[in-house]
Order: structure tokens, then C-alpha cells, then sequence
């Protein structure tokens, strides 16, 4: 028998969800959505509803995805699990450790699984580096260091009334360079770690600053601590001269390993000898849809594993507000929708930070 699944938000990343559901059309079938905006590109026979709620009333499925807006994630979470069915649940997943607490009790109530979406967590590139870690083929870690180069236009901070918004009507969003648009990174950072937990996490430093005229931080570095030891680097900025593919870079006392997620390409340095290959990665839908056949198969990205993650959108959340790059170290391109602001030598000092496991106000950087 087919699984029943259903979409909330199906625009922006909610409309890859579909086009995936629809793949996997040998093992489930798209029974129907929810958007207050309804999308016209769906198969016939496709109900489409303005609430989750609504469509859970009418409706019945064993599986919603929701890749709505960071701050409607734990209520519709909620309401999803409670209705029986298990989540697949978009990052990132809370906006403050309270929320990873209550969906935490609400998933333990019903029994019911619940993925997050952070797909570098299915990648055997991700996977492979971990167990070379843990097997000491590095040497003894001294850091891990997570490099993001990207480039946003206006038209990203347009897109949603959340967007580049720390909160919103008075509801904690969180939305930044950190915790969302490279939110893989320290995701991926923490994980070769071991360090998923919430209780796997002991500091948190921020450095958040911004270009663009938002609210969340677009060029920050943030350093984690954890439980083990371990200094994890965060070093990313939306403002860079143009959008390469991020990276984690782990340092070793006798070796280094350079993991570009997005390819799923792992670089490893032993001595010597260079190896580079590129893995294959888990779709997370198709794991969850395993899961739920065989609850022996693992989640590669269950939610209790985010917890080390949501203590970083917690310490940011927490933090002040981003401080503003000084115009004159900032140059802007484009027009209208396309504009958008470079910082000036961003590379350098993000390189700077990443090598160095040092935060940007460490460095001297020159917006500090």
C-alpha cells in the first residue's frame, strides 16, 4: 500500500518536496496540500487546502512535510504528529531551545518519527568523513572550520514577510545566514563531531553583522564549543563577491578533510596522500518512508539529533542584534530585485576566521 503524504508550503523549497513525492510515486502518492497560496503545477487529484489543519480535518495521511515558515514549524508539527502521522520536517527546526523542548515532549506523547531536513546528514560523503574521525586517521581533531561564501539579491529578502527577520509579530523567527541559509554547515560540523545533542554543546560565542538592510545577521562567525572539546568555526557571509559551494574543513594533527556538502565531494589530506570522491547521499523522505516500514532502520536525521543545532539558533537568538557594516567597506551591484551588497575582502577574513578557529572581532576584521 502507498504512504498518504501531504505538503505544507508548497512554494520555494515546499515545491522541490513535491516534484520529490512525486519520484517516489512507486512507494507513496501525493494525496493533498496545504498553502494559503495555492500552486496551480499539481497533479490532478491533488487536494489542496488553505490550513494544515483543514486538510488533516478532511483528510486522511501517514506522512507531512512542512517547509513553511521557520516560526509556524513547531505548532504545525505538533498538530501533524498529533494526528497520527510522522514529520519530515523542514530546517531549521525550532526557533529557540523552549520550542525544541515542547516538539521534543510532543513526539515522545504520540510515538510518532519525526526527520529534519538537513540533507549533508544523508550524505555517505558525511558519513565516510565521521568514521575516518573516529577511527583517528586524522590524528587528534584541534577544530573543524565551516566556510560559506554565498551571494544574495533583494529578491531573497523579499520573497517572505520572514525572511532576514529575527522576530515577527512578536513570535521568534531567528532567520539568518547562520541558522538558515547555511544552517547545513554547522549541522554537518556538529555532526563528525559527535556532538548532536543538546546536552552535547557547552559554549556558544556569536559575531553577527550585516550588510543588507535586515534584521538577522548576513556576515557572522560563531564558535562552538563542545562537550568534547572540540572548537567548531562557523565563518559564512550572504555579501561575498560571488556564491561558491560551502565546505567543512576538519583539522587533524595529522591530517585534513575538506567535505563540500552540496556535491557530496570529500577531500581527504593523510601525510602525503590526496584522495578526493564524490558519495552518494540518502534521499530523507525515502529513509523516513524505510523507517516507518522497518522502525530498525535509523532516521539519519531524527529530531533529538538537532539539538546540538538548536543550541546555536538559541545563543544567536539570545544574542544582540547584528551590529551594521560600515558602508564604506561595503560595494553594492545590480538593480531593483537584483541588487545586492559585497563586502568588502569578506573571502579573506572568512578564510582568516576558518583557518584560525578565530572569530572575526579576534581577527581585527575591519567592520569590527
Amino acid at each position: 500500500m502507498l504512504t498518504r503524504v501531504a505538503v505544507a508550503g508548497v512554494h520555494g523549497h515546499g515545491a522541490t518536496h513535491v516534484r520529490n513525492v512525486l519520484r517516489l510515486s512507486d512507494r507513496a502518492t501525493l494525496v493533498a496540500v496545504a498553502d494559503p497560496r495555492p500552486s496551480a503545477d499539481l497533479p490532478a487529484g491533488v487536494e489542496i487546502f488553505a490550513s494544515l489543519e483543514q486538510l488533516l480535518e478532511a483528510t486522511k495521511v501517514d506522512v507531512v512535510i512542512i517547509s513553511t515558515p521557520i516560526q509556524t514549524h513547531v505548532p504545525l508539527a505538533a498538530l501533524a504528529l498529533r494526528a497520527g502521522a510522522d514529520v519530515l520536517l523542514e530546517k531549521p527546526p525550532t526557533a529557540s531551545l523552549a520550542e525544541f523542548e515542547d516538539l521534543s515532549a510532543v513526539i515522545a506523547e504520540t510515538g510518532r518519527a519525526c526527520q529534519v531536513g538537513f540533507q549533508a546528514q544523508a550524505s555517505q560523503a558525511t558519513l565516510h568523513l565521521a568514521k575516518v574521525m573516529a577511527e583517528g586517521r586524522l590524528g587528534e581533531i584541534r577544530g573543524i572550520s565551516a566556510v560559506g561564501k554565498w551571494l544574495r539579491t533583494a529578491r531573497y529578502f523579499d520573497r517572505a514577510p520572514w525572511a532576514g527577520r529575527r522576530r515577527l509579530n512578536g513570535i521568534d523567527v531567528v532567520d539568518g545566514v547562520v541558522t538558515n541559509a547555511l544552517g547545513h554547515s554547522s549541522a554537518a560540523a556538529l555532526l563528525l563531531d559527535g556532538s548532536t545533542g543538546v546536552d552535547d554543546v557547552r559554549s556558544v560565542e556569536t559575531d553577527l553583522f550585516r550588510a543588507n538592510g535586515i534584521e538577522s545577521d548576513d556576515t557572522s562567525t560563531v564558535r562552538i564549543t563542545t562537550t568534547r572539546g572540540t572548537p567548531i568555526l562557523i565563518a559564512v557571509t550572504l555579501c561575498a563577491t560571488e556564491h561558491l559551494e560551502p565546505t567543512v574543513i576538519v583539522h587533524g594533527s595529522q591530517g585534513r578533510a575538506v567535505l563540500s556538502y552540496s556535491s557530496d565531494t570529500l577531500e581527504l589530506h593523510e601525510g602525503s596522500c590526496l584522495t578526493r570522491k564524490t558519495l552518494e547521499r540518502t534521499d530523507l523522505l525515502a529513509n523516513l518512508l524505510d523507517h516507518r516500514e522497518d522502525p530498525a532502520v535509523p532516521l539519519y536525521c531524527p529530531f533529538g539529533a538537532t539539538g546540538g543545532f538548536t543550541r546555536v539558533v538559541e545563543a544567536i537568538r539570545l544574542a544582540p542584534e547584528p551590529r551594521v557594516i560600515p558602508e564604506a567597506l561595503v560595494r553594492w551591484e545590480g538593480e531593483g530585485p537584483d541588487r545586492h551588497p559585497i563586502v568588502r575582502d569578506v573571502e579573506h577574513w572568512i578564510d582568516r576566521a576558518a583557518g584560525e578557529l578565530a572569530l572575526f572581532s579576534e581577527l581585527g576584521a575591519p567592520w569590527t
